[in-house]
């Protein structure tokens, strides 16, 4: 319990002087006391499993994640804007259901919110106990569960389990 608190506080205040940049004296001092509140207040309830941080490859995983989901991010912004500008592209929206095998809290928040933060798709539930998200997609190309499941997310769900599993 002490080490999810401790870790919390370290990751709080990485951020903080990322946020303040370039950090002075007082910037410090501030962010080491929220930091410090934060971790002291939430830190039992965020980082559950504490052997994950331990793990330098997947600080590489989550770096690899962060420009592939940029990359899908540009690519999906190009697509919404293609079929806007250009009536005669598709536009057939609808809510899928999709299968996903990650399990931890945080793995589900990061694919449904890169599911989310990808423009034409919008994670709209989570069932956590049969593995299951129901997707709001501009263009439904598929019903079937399977097929769904391999264009929306299985390309997040590859990176985000060696991350977070």
């Amino acid at each position: 319990m002490i080490m999810s608190k401790i870790i919390l506080f370290i990751f709080g205040f990485l951020v903080w002087v990322f946020l303040v940049w370039p950090a002075d004296w007082q910037h410090i001092l501030v962010g080491v006391a929220v930091a410090g509140f934060v971790a002291f207040v939430t830190g039992d309830m965020f980082v559950r499993r504490v052997h994950h941080f331990k793990n330098p490859s997947r600080y590489f995983w989550f770096l690899y994640y962060v420009v592939f989901f940029l990359w899908e991010c540009v690519k999906a912004n190009i697509d919404v804007a293609l079929r806007v500008m250009n009536p005669r592209l598709p536009i057939n929206p609808g809510i899928v259901k999709v299968k996903t095998t990650l399990k931890s809290d945080t793995g589900l928040t990061f694919l449904a919110n890169s599911i989310t933060l990808t423009p034409g798709t919008l994670c709209v539930d989570i069932d956590e106990e049969k593995g299951y998200l129901y997707i709001h997609w501009i263009d439904v190309r598929s019903q079937d569960i399977n097929k769904a499941t391999e264009l929306i997310v299985k390309r997040f769900e590859k990176v985000l389990k060696r991350v977070f599993e």
